[in-house]
């Protein structure tokens, strides 16, 4: 039988809004089991140095970045905060933990040089937890001529065999940037698709002040503007792209400007709904579609979505998964195959050249 490790995972999204970080038992292949999750949010101050850092890192180069004293001081900061919430699971866990997946918080990713950068002192954190962290999950899939995203297929082909699911079917998650792994009996293939929440969240802060627009009230007040939809299609040549994956600088809201705050929601809402319903649409018989991440609860999305498929989307909370933590857990389960040398990516998830384990171990 296989060694089972208790193995902890934490996920700060590009929402910048907090951890998510989760306790799981696995070996590593086929088996896991789900013990804890947490949410430990952000203070506000927290969150606007995470913001301005990134938004001062256009054409930036990546090695002097990692240089610098503001990288290194808000590194240090974020991971003080990782390292309390931790804590703080682990209390109620009351178990030794083997290994930690570190994700940070990604303030650059580039693939098309191969670079991707996130805020983190893994050798800190190691240090603060007494055991070995594993970091960095991205570049050896990028220096492999991968995409460095999406990084949770893996995960999602494990959960889908504890789910007992027939197959086909999908996992998408509606983060930041949204992505989608689509899984049957002989293949798995998983890409980004693009603005999930990012866009609809940055709207919502610059004319409310507020981080999201809960359950998507904002989004159903408005009116759906289809000319701006139309050419973000044609702009971003769509479903022409194999293997891509996206960092929110990609994209932009200018071109809202002159909207009412409740036609713009509803627009960019629309937009992440449509493009997560066409991906689907290109999928045959699909048996079960599962969401995660913050943007299920847009229920303007969601029924964007609903309207415009004939696939079964199916609930993860009804089968006692949390669809807010999936991420977390994942990078619990990734650190677990990093530490194996198991491969975390392949030619089908991120279009590396060749299956790679990935995340370098930085050793209490």
């Amino acid at each position: 039988m296989s060694q089972i490790y208790s193995s902890l995972g934490m996920m700060s999204g590009t929402s910048f809004d907090g951890v998510d970080i989760s306790i799981i038992e696995t070996d590593g292949k086929d088996r896991i089991l789900l013990k804890k999750d947490l949410y430990y949010p952000y203070d506000k101050q927290t969150k606007l140095n995470i913001k301005n850092f990134k938004n001062s890192l256009l054409n930036k180069n990546i090695a002097s970045i990692s240089k610098s004293k503001s990288f290194l001081e808000l590194s240090r900061i974020i991971t003080l905060i990782h390292a309390r919430s931790a804590k703080k699971i682990i209390e109620n866990y009351k178990k030794k933990i083997d290994i930690v997946g570190f994700h940070g918080v990604t303030v650059l990713h580039k693939p098309e040089i191969k670079q991707s950068l996130q805020l983190g002192n893994p050798e800190l954190l190691a240090s603060l937890l007494k055991t070995n962290v594993v970091f960095n999950f991205r570049q050896k899939d990028l220096d492999f001529g991968g995409q460095g995203a999406p990084l949770i297929p893996v995960y999602h082909k494990c959960l889908a065999n504890k789910l007992k699911n027939k197959k086909p079917c999908m996992f998408i998650n509606i983060g930041g940037i949204s992505n989608f792994t689509f899984i049957s009996k002989n293949k798995i293939y998983a890409s980004d698709i693009g603005p999930g929440n990012c866009l609809l969240d940055q709207w919502i802060y610059l004319n409310t002040g507020k981080h999201f627009d809960e359950n998507g009230r904002i989004s159903e007040k408005g009116k759906v503007d289809s000319n701006f939809i139309n050419n973000f299609m044609d702009r971003h040549d769509y479903f022409l792209k194999k293997n891509i994956s996206y960092d929110t600088s990609d994209f932009n809201i200018s071109e809202l400007r002159g909207m009412s705050l409740e036609n713009g929601a509803a627009t960019l809402s629309y937009l992440s709904g449509i493009l997560i319903a066409n991906v689907i649409n290109q999928y045959k018989n699909i048996n079960n579609i599962y969401f995660g991440g913050g943007g299920r609860k847009n229920l303007f999305i969601m029924k964007t979505i609903q309207n415009n498929i004939i696939a079964n989307i199916a609930i993860l909370d009804e089968k006692k998964i949390n669809g807010d933590f999936l991420e977390s857990q994942a990078f619990a389960y990734i650190a677990v195959r990093s530490l194996l040398k198991l491969p975390i990516t392949f030619k089908q998830t991120t279009g590396v050249k060749k299956n790679v384990s990935g995340g370098e171990i930085y050793k209490y």
